[in-house]
């Protein structure tokens, strides 16, 4: 039987009482109830079967402040189970929240679960989506952004306006098609179209008022393409980065990568009327391309002609835009010291890890992996069989933290690392598509791109004093890219390409960051309204 709106916020007030254990009472907190459900949609023109939240295609925005408490109740008005994670928020010390299917047991149909999360520590844009299945491709994501607290500088004037664009590739097939296509062992085809917000070409409009500056929070929530972003005859000042505040660049387009989010400031410096905004593939043929409209308020004609042109598939001109993204040293981040006072660069690495990804037949079926591993879901979530010791769900040290240039194999794939180390991943694509990585509970810095084979002379190049950090990055095609990572979140965090049906067909792992320690100072306990599954059903969380 489903639970009432009703008795559901009863139960939110309930896990309420947790919260206050764990948090900081002073720190606020604010509700939100979702309710999912399918609904037709047409985007590209064509009915579908879409995943709102609350009747909205894409669903809404979270807006909070840094350290709020979000009490998210969703209730799965699916069929199917259904998970919401969260991009790029950190989940301190908590990854039972995280939302993926290695932390957190799926909403049954017709049942809810309230999410306990803490934006502790972070400010910035980000955006939430569906973690199971193939879900992701039917919608359910929305825009998150965490404005600073009153106190602390931001680095750049209040715009007039503050508006979440999110981009990305999309089916005119609906997403039980397209994971029946992937199950059949098929590689995914090329999509049909771009959207800007649920909207196809010419369905998408901005109003600005000339003179003003408005802030545009841009996210790439595709299945797969990096796409441009521009605007007709305006520049984009880039002022953020997945919650670090960067130097402040001005380009004419922007490449975003899938999973990346980007903060820019648009001036309405040009003469009153309607420009085109326009978002394109990268490195595609044929090249997609949609459109949609800037539109003054005191317009004296709409767009008319062809839209700007962008880059298309020049790599070099994708990878010095990358490494011109520094970090604003002097700017504060979530608290008032500048970000530039954690100095990164002084710290010696104590582990590197290589990962190669890589494509290939099992079972004469596509797949995708790591270290020649593709990782296979368990039967129970790792992180409750981590929590409660049960055996024989996962092993650690099940990949290689060094290419093995064997060939693909089925397993779940689980590295090891320890709590508070200062270690450093390479990300090395031997394949000739880009790739988008990204780690679940952890903002890092990205040292160092380039094209070819990494070898520790490649440390040479490394950018180590202002490299932006952030939590989702891209891979050239025959390249690499490195990261710093200082290791201070225990937990069962995914690591995962951001190309879904990669990452459906195996391209992810787990990374087990562990201490013998139970201090809630190191990582908090249980929530009590955990939802417990596979061979973790019908134990306990812990007394309330």
């Amino acid at each position: 039987m489903s639970l009432s709106f009703a008795g559901a916020a009863v139960s939110a007030l309930l896990c309420l009482t947790t919260l206050f254990t764990i948090v900081a009472a002073e720190d606020p907190y604010r509700f939100f109830e979702w309710n999912v459900t399918y609904g037709d949609i047409y985007p590209l023109g064509v009915r579908q079967k879409g995943i709102l939240i609350n009747g909205q295609f894409p669903g809404p925005d979270i807006h909070s402040v840094t350290n709020d408490n979000l009490i998210i109740n969703v209730f799965n008005s699916l069929d199917e189970p259904f998970l919401i994670s969260w991009n790029g928020i950190q989940q301190r010390r908590n990854s039972f929240e995280d939302g993926v299917y290695g932390t957190t047991c799926p909403i049954p149909p017709r049942r809810n679960f309230t999410y306990i999360l803490q934006v502790k520590d972070q400010i910035g844009s980000f955006y939430y989506f569906p973690s199971l299945a193939f879900h992701k491709a039917a919608g359910g994501f929305g825009g998150i952004r965490i404005l600073s607290r009153p106190r602390i500088p931001v680095p750049f004037p209040d715009p007039a306006g503050d508006y979440t664009v999110l981009i990305g590739d999309w089916y005119k097939s609906n997403h039980t098609s397209l994971k029946a296509h992937l199950d059949a062992g098929k590689k995914l085809p090329f999509p049909d179209g771009i959207l800007i917000n649920g909207r196809g070409p010419g369905g998408f409009s901005l109003n600005f008022e000339q003179g003003k500056t408005y802030r545009l929070r841009i996210s790439n929530v595709g299945l797969q393409h990096s796409l441009n972003f521009r605007i007709q005859n305006h520049n984009l000042k880039l002022v953020e980065v997945e919650g670090t505040h960067t130097l402040q660049t001005t380009y004419s387009s922007l490449d975003v990568h899938v999973g990346q989010s980007y903060s820019v400031l648009v001036t309405a410096d040009q003469p009153g009327q309607d420009y085109y905004i326009v978002a394109s593939s990268r490195f595609t043929t044929p090249i997609l391309t949609t459109t949609g409209t800037l539109q003054y308020t005191n317009s004296a004609g709409r767009v008319s002609g062809p839209p700007p042109g962008g880059p298309t598939i020049q790599v070099d001109w994708s990878l010095n835009q990358a490494r011109s993204i520094r970090t604003n040293l002097t700017a504060s981040g979530p608290r008032p010291n500048p970000q530039g006072s954690y100095h990164y660069g002084l710290i010696n690495t104590t582990k590197t890890y290589v990962l190669e990804n890589s494509a290939g037949q099992v079972n004469g079926k596509q797949r995708y992996g790591v270290n020649s591993v593709s990782f296979v879901p368990a039967d129970t979530p790792l992180k409750l069989a981590d929590y409660f010791k049960i055996g024989g769900v996962f092993r650690v040290g099940s990949i290689s933290d060094r290419p093995t240039g064997g060939g693909l194999y089925l397993d779940t794939s689980v590295l090891g690392a320890d709590y508070r180390a200062f270690v450093e991943f390479v990300f090395q694509n031997n394949e000739d598509i880009i790739q988008s990585w990204h780690l679940d509970g952890y903002s890092f810095f990205v040292v160092g791109l380039d094209g070819g084979q990494w070898t520790p002379d490649s440390r040479k190049e490394y950018n180590l004093r202002d490299a932006v950090s952030r939590s989702t990055i891209q891979v050239y095609p025959k390249s690499w890219t490195a990261i710093y990572v200082a290791l201070d979140n225990v937990g069962m965090w995914n690591l995962r390409t951001e190309f879904w049906a990669r990452q459906y067909l195996g391209q992810q792992l787990y990374l087990r960051v562990y201490t013998p320690s139970t201090s809630i100072r190191d990582e908090y306990p249980i929530p009590k309204n955990a939802r417990l599954c596979g061979r973790a059903a019908g134990r306990r969380t812990r007394p309330l």
